[in-house]
């Protein structure tokens, strides 16, 4: 047993950036993750000494270690007919295509947007920040922009707000906002605190209407830039980063860059003789 500063081997996984805390227990029931050439378990700590491997593949903890107090978080434009996942059997284009790729870790969706849906996507190589962020418990708002056909009556609007019964149980909106429109389309800005599959269609749908366009435009403290167009990405800066962490409970990280190392030119030697 190493006698570095050690922690729980999920959390040093998802800092590394290679899945929120929930899949790399899942991957660790599953046997996948071995510390020291061993099975690993549940609430086992780690420490820089300790080697890990996912599926046989070395993962470091001296990487995660150096991460944790530089997270990175890209705001990315999700256009309608992409897919959130990192392969899809259909092969339809994901989200990762139009990403850069990083050379240690990997990144993580904070949340998740349908097929037919557009807007903000963020993406972030902390796995803690994603959990939390994710979490019902923190109850992170996400606001969207809803273009629905049909006519909504006050009554409508008043059971969306107030609550629905849907499949999977009682849902609402935080707050609806008329945002405009003419003839039988009509846009909303709707906020809620909830991430279930298709929600926002759903909760539509169970008052009889239909949505022809669906973009989300915020995520938290963060609000999707309109210099930022369908298929584009850009990293979050310190002041965005720090939001996120605020959000999330948890502790400013240190966001100092990197510090780089000067290269200096190559001297050249002059010559002597002929």
């Amino acid at each position: 047993m190493t006698t570095d500063t050690q922690e729980r081997l999920q959390k040093v996984m998802a800092r590394a950036g290679l899945g929120s805390r929930r899949q790399v227990e899942d991957w660790i029931r599953a046997g996948r993750v071995q510390v020291n050439g061993q099975p690993a378990e549940l609430g086992q700590k780690v420490g820089e000494g300790d080697s890990l491997t996912v599926d046989g593949k070395p993962v470091s903890v001296r990487a995660s270690t150096a991460a944790r107090d530089r997270p990175r978080v890209l705001v990315y434009h999700k256009p309608v007919g992409e897919v959130t996942t990192r392969s899809d059997p259909e092969g339809r284009p994901t989200v990762f295509d139009q990403i850069p790729e990083l050379k240690t870790g990997r990144w993580i969706t904070i949340g998740r947007l349908d097929l037919n849906t557009s807007g903000l996507l963020l993406f972030t190589t902390h796995g803690d920040l994603a959990h939390r962020l994710m979490h019902p418990s923190s109850e992170i708002e996400r606001e969207y922009a809803v273009r629905v056909l049909g006519e909504v009556s006050p009554q409508m609007l008043k059971a969306l707000t107030t609550g629905v019964d849907l499949e999977d149980g009682k849902a609402h909106f935080d707050s609806i906002v008329d945002a405009g429109g003419s003839g039988a389309n009509h846009w909303y800005h709707v906020v809620l605190r909830e991430g279930r599959n298709r929600e926002v269609r759903r909760l539509w749908e169970s008052q009889g209407l239909k949505i022809s366009r669906l973009q989300r435009v915020r995520y938290g403290p963060i609000e999707l830039p309109r210099r930022v167009s369908p298929g584009k990405w850009e990293e979050l800066d310190a002041q965005g980063i720090a939001l996120l962490f605020a959000a999330a409970s948890l502790p400013k990280p240190d966001l100092t860059p990197p510090r780089r190392h000067t290269r200096y030119p190559q001297r050249r030697h002059k010559r002597i003789g002929p």
